[in-house]
């Protein structure tokens, strides 16, 4: 069976595009802006003190590398499966099925944790109600909502983000006049960040950092799948890219940057979101409960956006006929419900097995994810080499790709990263004994409407 030939591009162009370039970057933005930023953040810290903001640096280095080879691709071929197709075209078609997989289960796994944050923030308000009531309430209201159209989800994703970079602003505002001192209260400076030593565990300590803090820029390829519903591709994906990677980027280096100086980094951690236990430290009344507000509107965006992308993915893998051709169809509205309400189902089951195995079989189903978003991003570097070959050579992608490869191996000597590369062999030979099944199978992209 011929799968993932050139022509297949256009194979998933029946999904409807009413996305303009700024609903397209307000959907990465959710995306990217979650918990990596707001809970997570405290991990970088801890490896590489104050300096954990040239770890920030590195990766929208790499996030803009990365976004320069998906605009070119995306402009090319703007289709819901992107970098999966573009893999299977250029690469090889176990390359397309193997990037979609993991990026599918990766997000899958990536929501049911943002879902499992919502519901830890819930108690902060409601310690009373048992987590799973909110995780499944939160599950069914963002189901349903995707379901509808695209451009009302795209609408409401803007707003939900909006809340996150309205309150970052905020953060951003009242952290600057704490350190600055213009709250009548004595200046905080940079004692913060040069007290300890600013780089306290050397350069070492800050590319360990970039192992966490990539965490935070994965996302940004969000544009490229919503590139299958943009109302003008060729306008939007370019302008949607660079506005957000450029506002993405600021926005993390300035925030942590004003974190580490407003409080001592040793004293973040990840019981809570180091921006909640910042702000409870700094005195302000009322401060600590409007952030745990926004991180949670942050972590329910977030979750909102991804389930976007795994529906989307799971419905390019149907039309690429790796999976049944159900899941393939679209409604009346433009959106891929089956493959929605399929991709529901995986949530739940990452949700439940988080909530049974804590401790042993989570571990390695993170590792799987995040071996899965490193892997994605360094074949979409392979991806636009692969894209340009016989032309000029895409230097920024062979350096995008490096450096990718270089996180990901150095994974091995982070101890709450290692189960990436231990999880990551035997989920690429799953991945191979997946693709050869469905090779002995014959089925037929989907094309009818439901």
């Amino acid at each position: 069976m011929a799968i993932d030939q050139p022509g297949d591009v256009t194979n998933e162009q029946v999904l409807a595009r009413q996305l303009s370039s700024a609903q397209q970057a307000m959907m990465a933005l959710g995306g990217a802006i979650g918990t990596g930023l707001f809970l997570a953040s405290g991990l970088s810290v801890n490896v590489a003190g104050p300096a954990v903001i040239f770890s920030y640096v590195v990766a929208a280095a790499i996030s803009w590398l990365l976004g320069r080879a998906l605009i070119e691709m995306a402009v090319a071929h703007p289709t819901a499966g992107a970098f999966g197709v573009y893999a299977g075209v250029y690469v090889s078609p176990f390359a397309g099925y193997a990037v979609r997989v993991s990026y599918w289960l990766m997000q899958v796994i990536a929501t049911g944790g943002q879902l499992v944050a919502a519901s830890i923030y819930m108690g902060y308000w409601f310690p009373a109600v048992p987590g799973a009531i909110w995780v499944f309430a939160f599950a069914a209201a963002l189901l349903i909502i995707n379901s509808r159209a695209v451009g009302r989800l795209g609408a409401i994703e803007y707003w939900l983000v909006m809340i996150k970079i309205v309150a970052v602003g905020l953060f951003i505002g009242t952290t600057a006049l704490v350190v600055t001192g213009l709250t009548g209260e004595p200046a905080v400076g940079l004692r913060n960040i040069t007290g300890g030593g600013f780089a306290p565990f050397g350069v070492g300590g800050v590319w360990l950092g970039v192992c966490f803090t990539i965490y935070s820029f994965i996302g940004v390829e969000i544009v490229a799948v919503t590139s299958g519903e943009a109302s003008d591709p060729a306008q939007t994906i370019p302008k949607a890219m660079r506005r957000m990677i450029l506002g993405l980027s600021a926005i993390y280096v300035v925030t942590i940057a004003l974190l580490v100086a407003s409080t001592p980094w040793r004293q973040l951690g990840v019981g809570e979101s180091p921006f909640v236990s910042g702000l409870a430290r700094l005195g302000i009344p009322g401060a600590a409960g409007l952030m745990n507000f926004v991180v949670l509107s942050a972590a329910l965006s977030s979750a909102n956006a991804n389930l976007y992308l795994i529906a989307r993915t799971l419905f390019s893998l149907a039309r690429a006929g790796f999976v049944p051709p159900a899941l393939g169809t679209v409604t009346r509205r433009g959106a891929p419900v089956n493959a929605l309400l399929v991709s529901g189902l995986g949530l739940g089951a990452a949700v439940l097995v988080r909530a049974l195995w804590p401790d042993s079989a989570y571990v390695w189903f993170f590792g799987v994810a995040l071996f899965g978003a490193l892997f994605v991003w360094l074949m979409i570097f392979v991806t636009h080499i692969a894209f340009r070959r016989g032309r000029t050579a895409p230097w920024g992608s062979w350096l995008g790709g490096s450096l990718v490869f270089g996180i990901l191996a150095s994974t091995w000597w982070v101890p709450d990263l290692k189960s990436t590369l231990l999880a990551g062999g035997p989920w690429l030979a799953l991945l191979g004994i997946g693709y050869r099944l469905t090779l002995s199978r014959t089925l037929l992209p989907a094309g009818t409407r439901t």
